[in-house]
């Protein structure tokens, strides 16, 4: 067997506590970090996972969000509606309007997979945390709610200066220039006076009226003067 080597510094008996004393007299002289929570708020990271938010212009009821979460702990509760169409002879269209947008924070772990997959961006992280409740019924917290914290999520970082212009703000822009450039058409069309057209005025079929037959009079007749005959004398009588 052989030996295990030696350390070749000595410690002298007490050296460890000397360091720990050193370590106590020199922290001492510092000024204390402690911060007095609740009267003092933390600064948190803006990535910060302390609820999630909701913004519910951006939600068309997709329900991803809902059959990705491995806790299931998203309720949401939709009906249809027919839109009118949008030009003169177009269809009717169904979309999808949300009546309840729910989370169970105390099934929630807090793994993002909501947010990452929602294509829509209608669910954001905010740092807010203070949400505790003594009833485990009260976490579950309705669209209302999640659309107050959408106030408390923190602005987006700052992008590169040389960067390119993401493309949801290019069509987001483009849009906004199109919806803007019809409501100021809609406006001149409705300013302007409109031209009034004598409407075409169809002849009114004539029926000829039905033609009585006049009495006819029968005219007066006049008798002719009848002349006596002259008498013959008879054969014996002129002889």
């Amino acid at each position: 067997m052989t030996a295990s080597p030696q350390p070749s510094g000595r410690s002298f008996p007490g050296s460890g506590l000397a360091k720990g004393l050193a370590v106590t007299l020199r922290t001492m002289t510092k000024k204390t970090v402690t911060a007095q929570y609740p009267e003092t708020q933390p600064d948190l990271p803006p990535r910060t996972r302390g609820v999630i938010g909701l913004f519910e212009e951006n939600c068309t009821v997709c329900m991803l969000c809902a059959r990705e979460c491995p806790d299931w702990c998203i309720y949401i509760d939709s009906h249809k509606e027919t839109v009118p169409p949008a030009a003169p002879g177009g269809r009717e269209r169904s979309r999808n309007v949300l009546d309840r947008f729910a989370i169970d924070f105390s099934l929630c772990m807090y793994c993002g997979i909501c947010i990452e997959v929602c294509p829509f961006d209608a669910l954001f992280w905010s740092p807010e945390f203070e949400y505790a409740e003594t009833d485990i019924r009260d976490l579950t917290h309705e669209r209302d709610k999640l659309r107050d914290w959408m106030w408390t999520v923190p602005a987006p970082p700052a992008l590169v200066p040389a960067a390119e212009e993401p493309k949801e703000y290019a069509a987001a822009r483009k849009s906004a220039d199109r919806t803007a450039a019809q409501q100021a058409a809609e406006a001149v069309t409705a300013a302007r006076p409109e031209p009034t057209r004598p409407e075409p005025t169809r002849p009114e079929p004539t029926r000829p009226e039905p033609t009585r037959p006049e009495p006819t009079r029968p005219e007066p007749t006049r008798p002719e003067p009848t002349q006596p005959k002259p008498d013959r004398p008879e054969d014996g009588d002129a002889r």
